[in-house]
């Protein structure tokens, strides 16, 4: 796709949004309080809409729940370590990851590659469950 054809789309200048289910919404609201140290910017009835450096997402009221798969949220931040630290100290338990191509060690992996336009060449990530099953991810950039 050219960039013509890509700043054509009606998407391309669309904010992204994420939604993550939730069967409890007041035990989710403890979990990103409590554990993550964060607090919705508005809610509704049924849903809270967090903001993290101008990113939106939401945890909505739901009766399905995620399979918890795959990761379907990442936060970006710029020391590993020290976010992993934090948010182990106020109770979030990391994912141990052994699998082709990925491997945690204390909960952290070191990931081959990145795309250019970041401008790094790897990444470091590691991966948590909230407190409805749904698989978050940090990861931090590589040089």
């Amino acid at each position: 796709m050219t960039e013509r054809e890509h700043d054509s789309s009606p998407l391309a200048r669309a904010r992204v949004a994420t939604r993550l289910p939730a069967r409890d919404l007041d035990r989710a609201r403890r979990f990103y309080r409590e554990q993550l140290g964060l607090e919705p910017l508005d809610e509704r009835p049924g849903g809270l809409l967090y903001r993290c450096a101008g990113a939106d997402f939401v945890v909505f009221r739901s009766t399905g729940a995620s399979p918890g798969t795959f990761t379907q949220m990442g936060f970006e931040v710029d020391d590993l370590d020290a976010a992993v630290a934090e948010l182990r100290r106020r109770g979030v338990v990391f994912e141990e990851v052994d699998a082709p191509g990925l491997r945690t060690r204390d909960g952290i992996a070191e990931i081959e590659g990145n795309y250019p336009s970041k401008g790094a060449r790897g990444e470091r990530g590691a991966w948590f469950r909230d407190s409805e099953g749904n698989l978050l991810g940090i990861g931090q950039p590589t040089q």
